[in-house]
């Protein structure tokens, strides 16, 4: 069977005048199709339809499009008393709250309403399609239609197949994306779909980082946003989108993938949940909001340079190179000996380990010595890694060669990997698992991310950026040292990197 997404006539019926609902109801709308929508209460649909065209006006104001096109949308949006009144849709999209019993409610009394070859979507973030549609008589032609808040401005939706869900469901429901204005990527129906399981592995592992007692919220943040190049940090995220959406539905996702260690939540998150610091929307999260400073405190004032010369160890050329690079910039003093001299300040470069295993496997003065994060490029920000004895002269003179030339040093406790080798390595291990579990196709894994998450680059990308073996070689490196499953190299990421293949390299 086939449905054809392009006629003029196509009628979508949308359940739901919420932020989302009434988002869905927008782009149906500018893409050419009668909607008609519902909710419980008239109310929300008045609210909703008088909010579409306040935005559909001003859009036309600024001339991102025509005042006739914003009537002739405006003028396709139908509010229904109650779905019988989508007996003659071709679609419904329920979009109504994160509860299952409701859901099923919802496509129980659409079942006994629309004809058999209506397709029924759920605008689910966080429930198994598959078990929506469990309850239901024709579960082939009901799927996932994941759209992004806020829906207008956000071009991804995921598209996505329950177990039972017939090809041509989605391949309409593809096209009707198209039709909204949307960039589709099909799915196969699992724990967080995939952007919410890609989003996992940022803010839970920096949720790790600090309380492993590594390092602080607003470090890992300045961190993640110069040297790793993201837009926000991971607590200014979750400060965002709120403590009380971000943790519960990492718990879920945990709990649907039967406590898969990868996304093993952070007990630090739950406290804070519970007393009541979600984030922006209670005026305090990880920041405080209550004042006019939104932002963390700025950087303390930084150590002078004071000739102490640097020693770099030699064991990885490249990275040694970077270090050299930073230090001559700021004309600080290098010890080119084979061996640091006994007053010079030992600089290591590991991947994956932490600075003590490193110093001691390298034989060097652990009091002395600190190590230098080179996954990035050092042009924005530096990151210091003590040994569990590093002396504070040591520290103070590291930080200050490395800031001799103006640019930030962070300075964190010892750690297997970096906050940027940790974070970065389980994004990448689990854009590949996700790829590995046949959930959708690596170029789509990619698409997705950046669009749903705005990352610098997806996961796959990142991966072949840094180096697929460098990924590997740090999760081994801190799986060998932790003994914690979270960190397990992907097969997909393994064999790849074995191959020196791209991440992005589809199966034979």
């Amino acid at each position: 069977m086939t449905m054809n997404s392009k006629k003029d006539d196509l009628t979508i019926g949308i359940v739901g005048a919420g932020l989302m609902g009434r988002g869905i109801a927008q782009v149906s709308a500018t893409g050419g199709c009668a909607v008609k929508l519902y909710d419980v209460r008239k109310e929300p649909c008045e609210e909703a339809v008088s909010f579409i065209e306040g935005m559909l006006n001003r859009a036309a104001e600024k001339g991102r499009m025509s005042a006739e096109d914003a009537s002739a949308a405006i003028a396709r949006i139908e509010i229904v008393e109650s779905m019988s009144a989508f007996a003659d849709c071709d679609a419904v999209i329920e979009a109504a709250t994160e509860n299952l019993d409701i859901k099923r409610k919802i496509f129980d009394e659409l079942e006994a309403t629309v004809g058999e070859n209506v397709v029924l979507a759920t605008n689910t973030s966080s429930l198994s399609v598959t078990t929506v549609a469990s309850s239901c008589r024709h579960p082939h032609r009901i799927a996932g239609f994941h759209f992004f808040n806020p829906v207008p401005l956000m071009k991804l939706v995921e598209v996505i197949d329950g177990v039972l869900t017939e090809p041509w469901v989605t391949d309409f429901l593809v096209d009707l994306g198209k039709r909204m204005g949307r960039e589709p990527v099909r799915v196969a129906d699992a724990p967080g779909f995939l952007v919410n399981q890609v989003g996992r592995g940022y803010n839970i592992e920096a949720a790790h980082l600090v309380t492993d007692g590594i390092s602080t919220y607003a470090d890992v943040d300045a961190i993640m946003r110069d040297a790793a190049g993201f837009r926000m940090g991971p607590f200014e995220l979750m400060d965002l989108t709120a403590l009380d959406v971000t943790h519960p539905a990492t718990e879920l996702i945990y709990q649907q993938f039967y406590h898969e260690p990868r996304y093993r939540p952070s007990h630090m998150m739950r406290s804070r949940m519970e007393a009541g610091l979600l984030g922006r929307k209670s005026k305090k999260g990880f920041y405080d909001y209550s004042g006019d400073q939104t932002e963390p405190a700025a950087a303390k004032e930084t150590p002078t340079y004071d000739g102490r010369p640097v020693w770099v160890s030699s064991r990885c050329p490249d990275a040694r190179g970077k270090v050299l690079d930073v230090l001559r910039a700021g004309n600080v003093a290098i010890d080119k000996g084979p061996t640091p001299s006994d007053d010079a300040v030992i600089l290591i470069t590991p991947l994956g380990t932490d600075a003590t295993a490193t110093a001691v496997a390298e034989g060097l003065d652990p009091e002395r010595t600190l190590a230098v994060d080179t996954l990035f490029c050092l042009a924005k920000r530096r990151t210091l890694m003590k040994t569990a004895v590093t002396n504070a002269d040591a520290v103070t003179a590291a930080e200050a060669a490395l800031t001799a030339d103006g640019v930030p040093v962070t300075v964190i406790q010892d750690s297997p990997g970096f906050v940027t080798q940790r974070i970065l390595g389980m994004i990448v291990n689990i854009g590949c698992s996700i790829a590995q579990q046949r959930t959708a196709l690596p170029e789509d894994i990619d698409k997705a991310v950046t669009l749903g998450l705005g990352y610098p680059r997806g996961p796959l990308a990142f991966g072949d950026h840094l180096g697929a073996d460098r990924i590997l070689e740090i999760l081994t490196s801190i799986h060998e040292l932790t003994g914690d499953p979270r960190y397990r190299p992907s097969p997909w990421l393994r064999r790849r990197a074995q191959l020196g293949r791209s991440l992005l390299t589809p199966e034979a």
